[in-house]
């Protein structure tokens, strides 16, 4: 196998933040759910850059932000002088991990390899790709391609006890409906990697979800089974909300990264709807503000939780690291613009259109009218209702109060040439797309 000129840097190399400090930042944060032995990861941290990877399995065409809590952790890791790999799974995404409630649907080859292209673009703008310590960017489909049954079994299959491999939970709870040999062998696939990459470039710690752990350790244990070397692994935790359910999920489903699947106004709100007693812990583990200004935050928060100033700062900062301050900017904007308090036409349409499309859109022709379109909207119940809702000075129109119910919607001013924004009285909002 193939070794990296860029095995290991000479032990004076001085880093950024030393290997003791990186740690106790990962602590502090709650970012350290498992790990195998952190005095002497510590040690190993201290005495110079290490190299360490993460890795993500391409089983949709986007990350979710559970995978963004991994793919900011290495970038903590590097920003402490150390170097990291991104690892997506070509191979290990053609099985994909053993899930508890029945055997995962094996996605075509040609899918697989479309979503290992994209989610390598993702995972490369969290990292710095330059320098002696630029992260590495690789794909596990290059080492086991080519690899032949007799080899996979006489090499790694001997490292694994079946009756260890039968004890892991996620196989235990499938012993009875049924699981595959595919599945049951996932955990040697994975392993592979961590010994491929220790073999290759020196690595000597991998991070991932806690979720992950079996098959991380079993990574561990077949370095040291095959090459003599002690390595090291650390597991965040599963990121919850208050009533212990898994973080990440909306009403309107998962929260991606990808923008044409989530788009970054909504990302911006699936943040702002924080719990108030999760925000502090959200905060220190998705972004990298000082832990002083966090609990100053926190602080204020508790004297004045209705401001939602920490969920304000808490959505700025993860949209900023995954759209950008830009999109930042505009959710912003439009958070205010939308209920009166700023310029609808300062926004830009992508963001008009997401914002609306959270609140609802209804698509009408220009000669309906404003009673028409409070209607399906749902806005009102009933026509007389639209009726009384502008002659009470309660319906607007781009945040301008309506005087005719009955005016055709296609003589009032659109923003960006076919949208109109309905609001009744403060709060109730939708979106009309004029046909044509």
């Amino acid at each position: 196998m193939g070794a990296d000129p860029f095995v290991r840097p000479p032990r004076s190399c001085s880093v950024t933040t030393a290997g003791g400090s990186v740690l106790d930042d990962l602590i502090a944060r709650g970012l350290v759910a498992h790990s195998t032995d952190l005095e002497a990861l510590r040690a190993e941290m201290d005495a110079g850059p290490i190299v360490y990877y993460v890795g993500f399995d391409p089983t949709a065409p986007s990350l979710h932000v559970g995978n963004l809590l991994q793919v900011l952790t290495a970038r903590r890791l590097q920003r402490a002088g150390h170097r990291p790999i991104l690892l997506v799974g070509g191979s290990t995404g053609l099985i994909g991990d053993p899930k508890e409630a029945g055997e995962r649907v094996m996605n075509p080859r040609e899918t697989v390899a479309g979503w290992v292209e994209r989610i390598r673009e993702q995972v490369s703008r969290f990292v710095d790709l330059d320098g002696e310590r630029g992260a590495i960017l690789v794909n596990n489909l290059d080492w086991t391609e080519s690899l032949g049954t007799i080899d996979f079994l006489r090499d790694v299959g001997k490292h694994f006890p079946v009756n260890r491999m039968l004890a892991r939970d996620v196989v235990s709870s499938r012993l009875e409906s049924g699981i595959s040999y595919t599945e049951f062998s996932y955990v040697l696939l994975q392993s592979l990697d961590y010994l491929e990459l220790f073999r290759r470039h020196g690595c000597v710690l991998q991070t991932g979800g806690s979720d992950q752990w079996g098959n991380i350790t079993a990574g561990v244990e077949l370095v040291r089974r095959s090459e003599g070397r002690r390595v090291h692994a650390v597991a965040t935790p599963l990121i919850t909300k208050a009533d212990g359910t898994k973080f990440g999920k909306t009403e309107s489903g998962t929260v991606w990264l990808d923008r044409e699947l989530m788009s970054p106004y909504a990302f911006y709100q699936s943040w702002i709807q924080a719990e108030d007693a999760k925000v502090g812990e959200y905060l220190r583990q998705f972004t990298f503000l000082d832990l002083e200004e966090i609990a100053s935050l926190e602080a204020e928060h508790a004297e004045r939780p209705g401001l939602r100033l920490a969920q304000r700062r808490l959505a700025a900062e993860v949209t900023a690291l995954v759209h950008g301050p830009d999109e930042v900017a505009a959710a912003e904007l439009a958070s205010t613009a939308l209920f009166g308090r700023g310029e609808l036409a300062d926004l830009p349409e992508h963001t008009l259109a997401a914002a609306l499309g959270e609140a609802g859109v209804v698509e009408h022709d220009p000669s309906d009218t404003v009673t028409d379109a409070l209607l399906a909207a749902g806005l009102v119940e009933s026509r007389s209702a639209a009726r009384r809702a502008v002659a009470d000075g309660g319906a607007y129109v781009n945040n301008e109060r309506v005087t005719d119910p009955e005016q055709a919607l296609g003589e009032l001013s659109t923003v960006h040439g076919s949208w109109l924004v309905l609001r009744r009285g403060k709060r109730q909002i939708a979106g009309v797309k004029l046909r044509g």
